[in-house]
């Protein structure tokens, strides 16, 4: 999408017909706003005329069609803004299915301020280009046209000047606002950036607490700083176009004008009295009905920017999906790692060639310092990342031949940040499953160690996480630990799945860990070295490579970097 317009225009294909019905029906009431005018003169005729016959069927003409404005008012109104509803909720769900295919790494570079801006504010921020733009615009050109073809029916002379001087008035009004489009997209843009400074300040807040103090971050306060400097020239640039406006462009203006110079042509003889009264309602109605060009064109220029943002989001490119996707055979595959390579994008290499096998109903523990690879490389199996060489097959096959849905019924994971969803405890253990019945979420939870405190909680399983539900670290967990094994995958991913659990239920995540892991194959990141000293396999990471490998046992034995570590943490306690 290369322009503002194009992109509203391609928003919209799927209800643009109900869009030109609405503004066909909204360019009828338009038209039909002339009549009471139309009415006051022509009855106006007959009385200065000396005849009273036909009066009351204008009259009542009048009225009819006024009525008939009202239906085509609300029918395009109507039309129009289910139009709008039925668009808003598809652009939503097409963004939400958009972001459910972008590659996991896309999420990491802070976008979450981007994302609600785009899904909830921009997608709102449409509402008038496809509920009233359209249908404001047919009106602005309908009435006026009307009106027009009426008064040079009228008086040809007077009906000229008239269109002269509304057309005057009206260039020097789109002038002024030109004007003041430049302070208003300023304004627009510091919103975003004081928007994104806002959340960043709110999900930051306890390092701001700890590390800034009272102050306020440089970001936001410079993001406020500049919202405050666009919004007083805004302000002082529509003082001086609200002065100039109301000084020379004024309904009254144009009023006096019109007036002035009819009254001058019947002095000439040029036209009648009534005929004067005709410009003078009509002439002011001309002017009135262009108005809503200003608002519908100011509309669309911030829709039209806002449908710039929503197309970039939807542009962005999803996740490489194989042509074929390839099915796993049955049975708990083997994972092996074939050379793998990755570096993050305008990085150096993280991992540098790895090399292992896991082998099926095995736990293969992951070591080493700080910044090894350890956790990129646990990412590179659940997808979050793709290899930059090498591959990581299970079952023979690589993983970028699998679907997402095959993958992750076959790998689950469990990582130190715990993400719940605010919605239901129920719903988060069923995650994997929504069709799953009470007893099968029972028994997970039961496995999990977290049944009982569930059960405490105001409503139990209905209580919803972040309202009646406030768990610690390690209960936490232990919610995610049941909702892995109700997923009861072959393959799993640990990364220090005890890190955040406080001393009192670390005890109870490991017992769940335990239930979780029996028969299963398993990968896991660790750093307290007890916790993987029964592994079949330990891999010592170093740099991104593979230091050493083998049993505990044996890399105690060998009197390399293991042992180092363990010695580090557990002096020569083995």
């Amino acid at each position: 999408m290369i322009g503002g317009v194009s992109a509203v225009s391609e928003l919209e294909r799927p209800v643009r017909g109900r869009i030109a019905v609405a503004a066909v029906f909204q360019a009828l009431a338009a038209a039909l706003s002339v009549v009471p005018m139309v009415a006051v003169v022509e009855i106006g005729r007959r009385l200065l005329a000396g005849r009273t016959d036909g009066v009351w069927p204008i009259a009542w003409f009048a009225v009819g069609l006024l009525a008939l404005r009202i239906v085509l008012y609300l029918v395009a109104g109507l039309v129009g803004h289910l139009a709008d509803a039925d668009l808003a909720i598809a652009l939503r769900r097409r963004l939400a299915g958009h972001l459910a295919v972008l590659p996991l790494s896309w999420f990491a570079g802070g976008v979450s301020a981007k994302v609600r801006a785009t899904v909830q504010d921009d997608v709102s921020a449409l509402h008038h280009a496809i509920a009233h733009a359209k249908e404001e615009m047919a009106a602005a050109v309908t009435g006026p046209a009307v009106i027009a073809l009426y008064l040079f029916a009228t008086d040809w002379r007077l009906a000229l000047l008239t269109v002269a001087v509304v057309a005057a008035a009206q260039g020097v009004r789109m002038r002024l606002a030109r004007r003041a489009a430049e302070p208003v997209r300023r304004i627009s843009a510091a919103s975003v950036e004081l928007s994104a400074a806002s959340v960043e300040l709110v999900q930051g807040i306890a390092v701001v607490k700890a590390f800034g103090g009272a102050g306020v971050p440089r970001r936001f306060g410079a993001a406020a700083d500049e919202l405050v400097r666009a919004g007083d020239e805004a302000q002082r640039g529509f003082l001086v176009q609200r002065s100039i406006t109301r000084a020379t462009v004024a309904p009254a203006t144009i009023l006096l004008l019109v007036t002035g110079c009819g009254v001058g042509f019947t002095a000439a003889g040029w036209t009648r009295p009534i005929d004067v009264v005709a410009f003078a309602l009509l002439g002011l109605g001309l002017f009135e009905q262009l108005t809503p060009i200003y608002s519908a064109r100011d509309q669309r220029r911030t829709a039209a920017a806002a449908a710039e943002r929503v197309g970039a989001l939807l542009a962005e490119p999803a996740e490489a999906v194989a042509e074929e996707p390839e099915s796993l055979p049955s049975g708990p595959p083997d994972v092996q790692l074939a050379g793998v390579r990755f570096g993050y994008p305008g990085g150096p290499e993280v991992l540098h060639g790895v090399d292992a096998v896991l082998e099926p109903g095995t736990v293969t523990a992951l070591v080493g310092p700080s910044g090894a690879g350890k956790s990129t490389l646990g990412l590179l199996l659940a997808r979050f990342h793709d290899v930059t060489g090498g591959a990581i097959r299970l079952g023979g096959h690589d993983i970028r031949r699998l679907s997402r849905a095959e993958l992750y019924r076959h790998v689950g994971f469990i990582f130190q940040d715990v993400t719940l969803l605010r919605t239901s405890i129920r719903d988060n253990i069923a995650l994997p499953d929504p069709e799953a019945g009470d007893e099968a979420v029972f028994a997970a939870a039961k496995a999990a160690a977290i049944h009982d405190r569930i059960l405490a909680l105001p409503r139990g399983y209905d209580s919803v996480v972040g309202e009646d539900a406030v768990l610690s670290g390690g209960e936490a967990q232990r919610v995610s630990i049941a909702r892995t094994l109700l997923a009861d995958t072959p393959i799993l991913v640990l990364d220090e799945a005890t890190a955040f659990a406080d001393p009192e239920s670390e005890a109870a995540v490991q017992d769940g860990l335990a239930a979780l892991t029996g028969g299963r194959t398993v990968l896991v990141i660790a750093h307290r070295l007890r916790t993987i000293a029964e592994a079949d396999q330990i891999l010592v990471l170093d740099d991104g490579r593979v230091a050493e490998r083998g049993r505990h046992e044996q890399l105690l034995a060998h009197e390399g970097r293991y042992a180092r570590m363990w010695r580090a943490q557990h002096g020569g306690v083995r």
